[in-house]
């Protein structure tokens, strides 16, 4: 016998994979991970999503108006204004009001639910300053 006892073992005996199949299925959380409920919700209402997306469909309008009137340098030099301002932010735990970039859409003179309702001081943002410039690095 050129095979070995160990060979032998492994052809006769069959190896089933035990897992629940079916409605009652349970969820294996060492091979798939956590469950991500916000991922299969729909939206509840029709408008929900235009909201979601209110900003940047202003944005693409204002751009378009900005393009037949001016030209099509005045939106492009719009948006590297926009891209540059994004990048340079403070550190993930600290909190950013991002005053320029609400100068270049023209909202720093209004008031609006933010302003009144999104005290920094009640924010749940704040967090281990370590952990977070570690994720925000890809060390984590």
């Amino acid at each position: 016998n050129s095979r070995g006892a160990s060979s032998l073992l492994k052809d006769s005996i069959p190896v089933i994979e035990f897992s629940a199949s079916g409605p009652f299925e349970g969820h294996d959380l060492l091979r798939r991970g956590f469950t991500s409920v916000k991922s299969e919700l729909m939206p509840t209402h029709p408008l929900e999503l235009s909201e979601k997306n209110f900003q940047l469909n202003q944005d693409k309008t204002n751009f378009a108006t900005l393009r037949n009137i001016q030209g099509l340098h005045a939106p492009l030099k719009l948006q590297m204004e926009f891209r540059a301002v994004k990048q340079a932010q403070r550190l993930p735990f600290l909190h950013s009001s991002n005053i320029a970039l609400d100068t270049l859409r023209g909202n720093d003179e209004c008031i609006s639910f933010e302003d009144i309702l999104n005290d920094p001081s009640q924010s749940e943002v704040m967090g281990e300053p370590h952990m977070m410039m570690e994720y925000k690095l890809g060390l984590l």
